[in-house]
């Protein structure tokens, strides 16, 4: 139809006809760059005219153009063009000017002084690499199909899903962390880029699109071989062949490997027999089970009699008309509290027969003459090298997570930069919400750990990328910890958020209730996050046992200076009493911080636990008594890193206004985090208590300056004011 119209208008030369069909044709669309200019343009005519030109687009191009010097106003009088673009917008459907703040940059609300940085330098230098990705798919949900909708019930929201989830498949989106060869870019980076602006619009949206190309799709790629990838990766990615992945049982569900579903090989027949023996080892909340085809099945893979340990097998369970194929049971999970555009099933198979070629065999596999081999002989090593395969999804889920805080904070910090609520007196104004210092007190230090969080999962992510599929020991704790902290961090951010709109926060309209309901499941999916703590400090204590083995007398030694050195701190009556500003606010002070604490820990538990054996108790019992110093020591872990690496981010900052700012943000969140924990402190007898006081009026000090950037620091986060979908968030009551 647009191509028609085009060719129907003699005022436009052929090379102007050419250039329009180029844009049409997303293959060709203009560089991100031009659209930029665009919106720029836009913006700059709308800040100068009064609003009542812009009733539709078509009367904002035409003013437009008669600005443009080399435009002659006649061009558009009662011309053909300016018919064409009426007919067009109203057969298209686009819905008006209002549309435009949809992919634009969000409104930034100038309550007080301007900063000397403007949101977009910020969220550039905080994008890095994948800014452009991520204003590809802002553009794109910006189509009025994706428009934010409150209400919905669970089956017109599963297929409204669906859809969305097909369209961004077309896109291409889903594919990104695929090889070049089947239709990716083989960039991890770019395919979490897209989730985390996924988690902006929709987290059943996002969700979907994590079980479709990142576990699905990823169990093909990381647990697969070629024959695999040939066979189903340009499927996966199109959205031509959906699928679940089937891991969590009713009976089991952080413990994987004593899963109940059997995968015995029949050398007969060359087939694997994938069997639910029981109720319970029904495959339980698996997501996309209503819609897919083919599932990733975890089984006890027995071979020769022998059960060789948990292994994953491709098992299609409905055909392309979309009827259960036999032997396949699959039931709705129905309602739940969030994420009802998700289609979560419990899936069980009555001796369901596959090719013995289904088995995703990268790290084991059965020969034609039916034996089982495997280049990783040990069964436990096998079973943690193939799950660290998978661990893309947890950064995934944090990032989701995390985009979920953002969206609330941003809802929030804006609505508290409009509401006024009292004054001192008759003549005065009302005060602004974030004008209170215990407004500031709720707000300023979850808005600060948010950026550190950004930099910790960035910071992560980039290092997943470049190991490429090699098993990291360091690496999949780290992102274990960061996936516990972040999705719980989400889950009291955003009620926080709630609680600081007052009513208005409780109306659905407004977000709250959907951002809350949807990510409240990520604190115990990908992960139960405690359960993914002990494995974090089971890592450490693992590295500190081979430290001390493969350094001997060395580690030893080194050990015992690190004692001394920590001994001598706790004793230095001036560094335990210092408050001057400097001090409290100097890096250095900020990692020995975080560093004591966490070698505290590790040293104390590792003694703890040395003593139980020598005792010849059961390390079973050893892992029961020692659960809660664990955890202690994970998140002690996870605290060092995040600031750790706030720090080298800041040390890439070239000086300048958006250092200067950025300085202010990690100073609060690495004061709120020492704050956060100054029992433990002044137990160890680290601080004493005019110290942690001193502490707390920084902190306080930090929180009113920060106010005063609290809108553009939202801002720079990037969210499209038509993502962000709170009428609270402009101002509207």
């Amino acid at each position: 139809m647009i191509s028609d119209k085009i060719a129907s208008l003699d005022e436009l030369s052929g090379e102007d006809k050419d250039l329009i069909r180029s844009w049409i044709d997303p293959s060709k669309w203009p560089h991100t760059s031009v659209f930029r200019d665009w919106i720029r343009l836009i913006k700059e005519y709308a800040s100068e005219s009064d609003g009542k030109a812009l009733r539709s687009i078509s009367v904002l191009g035409q003013e437009m153009a008669k600005r443009s010097a080399i435009q002659r106003e006649a061009v558009w009088e009662g011309s053909k063009t300016f018919e064409a673009l009426n007919y067009l917008e109203e057969e298209i459907g686009i819905a008006g000017v209002d549309k435009f703040r949809s992919v634009s940059a969000p409104r930034v609300d100038i309550t007080g002084p301007t900063p000397d940085w403007t949101s977009a330098e910020m969220q550039e230098w905080m994008d890095g690499p994948s800014k452009e990705i991520k204003d590809r798919v802002k553009a794109f949900l910006s189509d009025p199909i994706f428009e934010y909708a409150p209400n919905r019930g669970k089956e017109e929201y599963r297929e409204k899903v669906l859809a969305w989830l097909r369209m961004l498949g077309q896109q291409g989106f889903g594919a990104l962390g695929f090889p070049v060869a089947y239709g990716g870019m083989g960039d991890t980076m770019q395919y979490a880029a897209v989730f985390e602006v996924l988690g902006y619009h929709d987290l059943s949206l996002a969700v979907k699109f994590g079980v479709q190309f990142g576990l699905f799709g990823g169990s093909v790629l990381n647990l697969g071989t070629k024959y695999h990838h040939d066979k189903y990766l340009h499927r996966i990615g199109s959205m031509d062949l959906p699928g679940c992945f089937a891991m969590t049982e009713t009976g089991h569900g952080s413990n994987v490997r004593d899963i109940e579903t059997m995968g015995r090989y029949d050398p007969d027949t060359g087939e694997i027999e994938v069997h639910s023996p029981t109720y319970t080892s029904g495959k339980e909340y698996i997501g996309n089970a209503l819609h897919a085809q083919m599932a990733t099945v975890f089984v006890q893979l027995v071979v020769q009699g022998e059960n060789h340990g948990v292994h994953a097998v491709l098992v299609p369970i409905r055909d392309q008309t979309g009827d259960l194929l036999p032997g396949i049971k699959v039931e709705d999970n129905g309602y739940k509290l969030g994420l009802n555009g998700v289609d979560n099933g419990r899936i069980w198979f009555d001796h369901v027969r596959v090719p013995r070629e289904n088995l995703l065999n990268r790290f084991g596999q059965i020969t034609l003459l039916g034996r089982y081999e495997s280049q990783i002989p040990n069964p436990s090593k096998r079973f943690f090298t193939m799950l660290g395969t998978l661990v893309a999804g947890r950064i995934c889920v944090a990032k989701g997570a995390l985009s979920a805080a953002k969206s609330a904070l941003t809802i929030a910090i804006r609505y508290a930069l409009h509401r006024r609520q009292f004054k001192p007196d008759p003549q005065s104004a009302e005060t602004l919400l974030l004008d209170y210092p215990s407004h500031q007190r709720r707000l300023m230090p979850k808005l600060a750990t948010a950026y550190a969080l950004h930099f910790a999962l960035q910071q992560l992510i980039k290092k997943y990328a470049a190991q490429g599929n090699k098993s990291d020991r360091d690496l999949e704790a780290l992102a274990a910890g960061l996936k516990s902290r972040t999705t719980w961090f989400t889950t009291d951010t955003v009620q926080e958020c709630r609680e600081s709109c007052g009513g208005k926060g409780y109306l659905r309209i407004n977000r709250f209730a959907d951002l809350k309901a949807d990510s409240d499941i990520f604190s115990t999916f990908e992960g139960d996050n405690t359960v993914l703590l002990q494995l974090v400090a089971k890592s450490l204590l693992s590295n500190f046992k081979e430290d001390f083995n493969d350094a001997g007398l060395l580690g030893v030694i080194r050990y015992m200076g690190e004692q001394v050195s920590d001994q001598i701190t706790r004793l230095n009556p001036v560094y335990k009493r210092k408050t001057d500003a400097s001090h409290l606010k100097d890096v250095g002070f900020h990692i020995h911080a975080v560093e004591f604490r966490e070698r505290k820990l590790l040293y104390s538990l590792g003694e703890r636990v040395r003593q139980m054996f020598r005792k010849r108790i059961t390390p079973y019992d050893v892992f029961l008594r020692t659960q809660n110093h664990m955890i202690s020591l994970a998140n002690a872990y996870v605290d060092r890193s995040i600031i750790e690496t706030f720090q080298g981010k800041l040390s890439e900052l070239e000086e300048g206004p958006v250092k200067k700012s950025i300085i202010k943000v990690y100073q609060l969140y690495a004061l709120h985090q020492i704050a956060t924990h100054q029992d433990w402190y002044l137990e160890q007898d680290y601080m004493e208590g005019a110290k942690t006081k001193a502490i707390r009026r920084q902190i306080e000090r930090l929180c009113l300056e920060l106010r005063k950037e609290a809108a553009y620091l939202v801002a720079a986060f990037g969210i499209p004011d038509g993502l962000l979908g709170a009428p609270i968030a402009f101002g509207e009551f």
